[in-house]
């Protein structure tokens, strides 16, 4: 017998796992092209950015958990955390989709300092999607305060190391700023 509590969490993992498949499908890499796989990596302008597990824009993947969990929870309180985390998955699952258009990346590739962006490997994609489930649960486990330590630690911490986050990411994507892109490229 089917048990309809679990009903939200199948559709998740179906809404993952078919988004891989786009993704392939759209003609993204399964892999990074030079043939590794690497846990980490760091960049060095090659272009394998994007192309192996983690990078330095894995940790904006986790805060999205964290605000995915805390709009839901704003939101969507009434409705069970299962739904919640299907909503989460939906929206994070199109934020993969939508960033690997050929307009997205070539926008990335011409306002940003992302020169060498050529994409997200599946297995980055599939990735990046996991740490969103992981930001979603311990903003689920952790009080609100540690959260948002996280989510501000996280954004210093990057915007310091590699002159980008989540929040420079999303301006530059949407309403590119000369200052802001001298800064990012050291002027």
């Amino acid at each position: 017998m089917f048990d309809r509590r679990y009903l939200p969490y199948w559709a998740t993992f179906f809404v993952f796992a078919a988004t891989l498949v786009i993704l392939w499908m759209m003609g993204r890499n399964v892999i990074c092209p030079c043939g590794d796989i690497r846990i980490w990596y760091s960049g060095d302008d090659s272009g394998q950015g994007s192309q192996h597990l983690f990078d330095w824009y894995s940790p904006s993947h986790l805060i999205h958990g964290f605000l995915f969990y805390g709009a839901t929870w704003l939101v969507l309180r009434r409705i069970g955390l299962g739904w919640r985390l299907l909503i989460a998955t939906l929206v994070e699952c199109a934020w993969e989709v939508g960033e690997n258009t050929e307009a997205v990346i070539n926008r990335y590739r011409e306002f940003t300092v992302s020169g060498e962006y050529w994409g997200d490997a599946v297995i980055n994609s599939a990735a990046d999607i996991a740490a969103m489930f992981v930001g979603f649960w311990l903003a689920l486990r952790l009080p609100i305060w540690v959260s948002i330590a996280i989510i501000v630690g996280f954004e210093v911490f990057t915007t310091w190391l590699i002159r980008d986050g989540l929040a420079l990411n999303v301006i530059m994507l949407l309403v590119p700023s000369e200052a802001i892109l001298n800064w990012q490229s050291g002027g």
